[in-house]
């Protein structure tokens, strides 16, 4: 599974990337490409992997987990601008783009082919009441305090999270959602939740930028190191800490390990901050981690 996985993300890079270059495709497709994938294969997976949760306290750790590593990637990211005189749209930039990870877009499709399927649930968890409500949060306040913006008020946060297409499907799972639903809706659900990963992955390649100044350079390594590395090596002791074990550990560290979140750095592009840097956040990011999350994947294996 997860061959037949990495094999598909790398052709549907490649693709998006060759029709980039030929210009194939119309310039908002990447644009259309993720709001398929936001309104229609994100909640379908809400849909189908949320009723098989056993909803109880040892889920706590997950919730919490990337809300302490945003309040770490704070202390990280301002000694590293301290410490190499980064512009106040660098730091802003690496602020989202490390503490904000791509948890449901490549975050799901990965923890079900690295880990199996049973392990989605707590996927959905991790990113739906962590990463989301993160952006909503978090997200709106440094793009508001680094570009200038008036910083948002309580209803406009509220008023962001209450639109967003997955939460309804989140609250109707829990409410309504049956585990088992007729066999007509569960595979309806589940083609359109499989179509998740070619969909993101062709959106990607249409937009990836790998190109840099040497400038940005290092704001770039260290970014992708404490992304990639440094945060999910705190996540290991942070879910021991927290009691998780089995499934629950392994996506809670697999998914603290996932490339930066798209929607973070497209939001900081629009914004007019670093946005060169936050592409290659993405980009880079997204192809190193072909390469670290399986090797996180074996380190997990190893400590069980």
């Amino acid at each position: 599974m997860a061959f037949d996985a990495f094999a598909l993300i790398l052709a549907m890079l490649a693709l998006g990337m060759v029709f980039a270059r030929l210009r194939s495709f119309p310039d908002n497709a990447a644009d259309t490409l993720n709001r398929v994938v936001l309104y229609l294969c994100l909640p379908a997976a809400v849909l189908i992997y949320v009723p098989r949760l056993q909803l109880d306290l040892s889920l706590l750790g997950i919730i919490v987990t990337p809300w302490l590593l945003m309040l770490l990637t704070l202390g990280l990211v301002s000694l590293a601008t301290r410490v190499f005189g980064f512009q106040r749209q660098v730091h802003a930039v690496l602020l989202l783009c490390v503490a904000l990870c791509n948890s449901s877009f490549i975050g799901y499709p990965m923890v079900r082919a690295l880990l199996g399927e049973q392990a989605l649930p707590y996927a959905v968890v991790y990113d739906q009441f962590g990463t989301f409500v993160l952006l909503s949060t978090f997200g709106l306040y440094v793009l508001a305090r680094y570009s200038g913006d008036t910083p948002p008020g309580a209803g406009q946060i509220v008023l962001r999270i209450v639109r967003f297409p997955p939460l309804w499907a989140l609250v109707f799972a829990l409410t309504l959602m049956p585990a088992t639903p007729p066999t007509w809706i569960a595979l309806a659900l589940k083609n359109l939740a499989d179509a998740m990963l070619p969909l993101v992955m062709l959106a990607v390649g249409l937009t990836i930028q790998l190109r840099l100044s040497r400038a940005e350079l290092l704001p770039l390594g260290v970014g992708l190191l404490l992304k990639l590395i440094v945060l999910p090596a705190v996540a290991i002791p942070l879910s021991l800490a927290f009691g998780l074990s089995g499934d629950m550990l392994r996506v809670n560290v697999l998914e603290t390990a996932m490339p930066t979140m798209i929607t973070a750095a497209a939001l900081a592009i629009a914004h007019q901050l670093a946005p060169r840097l936050a592409a290659a956040m993405v980009g880079y990011g997204i192809v190193l981690s072909l390469v670290t999350l399986p090797a996180w994947v074996w380190v997990l294996e190893r400590l069980s």
